[in-house]
């Protein structure tokens, strides 16, 4: 019996991952309305406001999460970038804090 919902099991798997895939950039190395191409610093910029980019996008229809006016391949690293700046500097302020204030 284990045989028979392996299958459906993996197929769902499949179709989840598949699912997850991205999707191609149309608008990537195209300028927007005022003819300006995202670079790696905005997308650097970007990645770092990303957190509250992401909720102001929640309730508002004029915020977007990503720019897809952008150069390609370098604004997604700077946009990558400056995300793992912004949570590596949040996870070192928690060890700082455990370290300096929990130690008294």
């Amino acid at each position: 019996m284990k045989k028979v919902y392996l299958l459906p099991l993996m197929l769902l798997i499949v179709l989840f991952l598949a699912g997850c895939a991205a999707g191609p950039n149309t608008a990537a190395h195209t300028p927007a309305s005022d003819g300006s191409v995202a670079g790696f610093r905005l997308g650097l910029w970007h990645g770092i406001i990303s957190p509250i980019t992401f909720i102001i996008s929640l309730f508002s229809k004029n915020v977007n999460f990503y720019e897809v006016h952008n150069n390609g391949g370098w604004y997604n690293f700077g946009f990558v970038l400056g995300a793992g700046i912004l949570f590596g500097v949040w996870r070192r302020r928690k060890r700082i804090f455990k370290e300096v204030v929990m130690a008294f």
